[in-house]
């Protein structure tokens, strides 16, 4: 797995890439001093990881994603490397996978390397996910019991609820008179990886978004079919990330 260090300062690149080298699976491709190399050597080597300095000498942080984003067909996990925290915010509205202040401390480097390789290995898994979906005209096989299973599909999906005392997931769908239970197997990543239009409102529920009217007295209120259904409530700390999937009014 490729990586590239673009920073003015020889020193600092020197510094990164020996503790990038404890991480097996990382090869370093590349360093660039200024933005202009930094996106040659981007084009070049088309690496999975990239940090990157916010002052460059012929450029910023900022106007080199920018640049990327023009000039690249591909994705790569950014990690915004950089002495001063003011640049943070700017960082991640810019898509900024995540952010390292310096001096590199190696606790925080762990910190992100463990996200990057977690987030690597979960990408992985939806994409599968998505290709099997895709063969199948957007429905998914559900086990109803050992050997008997339903085909569903996606838009007629409206929540996925956890049972705490069966520790399964079950799902509502239209033109089922119950929950379907699920296999043990699957947990909420599995979930959420079906389609974006999946979202996770508390740690019980994951609605589909397409079907969400309201949330009134956070409890989510939805579209027929499934208007009876006046149970899911919203978490606090899931209530942003639900709000920030539209332009607040």
């Amino acid at each position: 797995m490729n990586a590239i260090i673009v920073d003015d300062t020889p020193a600092a690149i020197t510094d990164l890439a020996a503790k990038l080298g404890k991480y097996g699976d990382v090869t370093l491709a590349a360093t660039a001093t200024c933005g202009e190399d930094g996106i040659g050597q981007v084009l070049r080597y088309k690496p999975e990881l990239l940090f990157l300095d916010m002052e460059l000498p012929d450029m910023t942080g900022l106007q080199f994603l920018e640049r990327l984003k023009e000039e690249t067909d591909f994705w790569c996990y950014v990690v915004i490397y950089t002495a001063y925290s003011d640049y943070m915010l700017p960082a991640f509205r810019n898509r900024a996978f995540d952010f390292l202040l310096k001096p590199v401390d190696e606790a925080e480097l762990d910190t992100i390397m463990a996200r990057f390789f977690a987030d690597r290995r979960d990408g992985a898994a939806r994409k599968k996910q998505d290709d099997a979906v895709k063969r199948n005209g957007g429905k998914l096989l559900f086990y109803t019991n050992a050997v008997d299973f339903r085909l569903v599909r996606i838009r007629d999906i409206c929540v996925f609820h956890y049972d705490h005392e069966a520790r399964v997931w079950t799902v509502i769908v239209a033109g089922s008179d119950r929950p379907l239970r699920l296999k043990r197997s699957v947990n909420k990543d599995v979930l959420l990886g079906i389609d974006d239009c999946f979202v996770q409102v508390s740690q019980k529920f994951i609605i589909n978004i397409n079907y969400l009217i309201e949330v009134c007295d956070n409890i989510c209120r939805f579209y027929p079919p499934f208007e009876d259904i006046d149970y899911v409530k919203v978490g606090r700390f899931f209530r942003r990330k639900l709000i920030s999937r539209y332009n607040a009014l």
